[in-house]
């Protein structure tokens, strides 16, 4: 199929995010990582609240407003100084702050190119109430998003994923939203194996790829839309490979993602999700939306 299969048009619903937090540490980074959440928040018009987890002293204070002065905030912002665990005490933060967005950034693997996401951001991702936003190449001078790719499998977050696709493409002025679906093979597998005729197989493919455009554009229908370009893209294989792979192919500068169960079973602790090839080699910025914080704001 195509990459441009599928071209239709829409208008994002307001799925913003209203209060965005910044899990901020003193790394060569930091100031990067600042200027990448406070551009964010500025895009959304939100409140900026800065996280960092350690004790309070002078000198944290000053480097903090030091990094606020040249980043030079446009929103408003707070300051959150908490001691203990890491992610346990960013979570606290987040749920205390009614936060609807999580900024964090990735780890780059050492002697390698590739990025990952370390296990303190990896047990937040699991556990958090809020979306999270991982940022693998911060910039002091953050540009704008024009190629966004949104994973839309099967999941409890799927429309809400979908959604904040749009909206953001709006925001940023972007070129495209590619809308990625996995190719359920399956049915193809039992056609072969009913030892079909080549034309009849063809014919079964294009039924399940026709299924699952049509699984798109009914979620696309619910969401009021203006004229943004959309790719319906169907992926087969490995799902998260496949989709990094494309992610890579597009140069997307963002991949959204719905949140993994929170729980996951045994089998996914045998076999790894899906998303843990996307984790362990991030093409991009990316975002893990979870749609239980939108009650925190009636």
């Amino acid at each position: 199929m195509d990459d441009t299969a599928g071209l239709i048009t829409f208008s994002p619903v307001k799925s913003d995010f209203r209060k965005i937090g910044l899990a901020i540490a003193f790394s060569p980074t930091a100031e990067a990582m600042l200027a990448e959440a406070a551009r964010l928040a500025s895009l959304f018009s939100a409140e900026l609240v800065l996280i960092h987890v350690g004790k309070k002293e002078e000198a944290k204070e000053l480097r903090v407003n030091e990094m606020i002065r040249s980043v030079n905030i446009a929103v408003p912002y707070k300051i959150i100084w908490r001691e203990g665990n890491p992610d346990k005490e960013i979570l606290k933060a987040c749920r205390e702050e009614q936060i609807d967005l999580l900024v964090a950034g990735a780890l780059k693997k050492e002697k390698a190119l590739q990025h990952y996401i370390g296990s303190i951001a990896r047990a937040i991702m699991r556990k958090a109430d809020c979306s999270v936003y991982m940022v693998n190449n911060p910039s002091v001078n953050p540009q704008p998003i024009q190629q966004i790719v949104v994973n839309a499998e099967d999941s409890a977050h799927v429309e809400f994923a979908i959604a904040t696709a749009c909206r953001m493409a709006e925001l940023e002025g972007a070129s495209w939203v590619h809308i990625v679906r996995e190719l359920k093979m399956l049915g193809l597998t039992l056609a072969a194996n009913d030892q079909c005729t080549e034309e009849e197989y063809n014919e079964t493919k294009q039924e399940l790829v026709q299924d699952e455009v049509t699984a798109v554009e009914k979620i696309l229908a619910r969401i009021p839309h203006q004229k943004t370009k959309i790719n319906i893209k169907m992926l087969s294989g490995k799902s998260g490979f496949e989709l990094c792979k494309f992610v890579e192919r597009k140069q997307a500068g963002l991949l959204i993602v719905g949140a993994p169960p929170q729980r996951l079973s045994l089998f996914d602790r045998i076999f790894p999700h899906d998303l843990e090839y996307v984790f362990a080699d991030l093409p991009c910025n990316l975002l893990v939306v979870n749609q239980q914080n939108e009650t925190h704001h009636g």
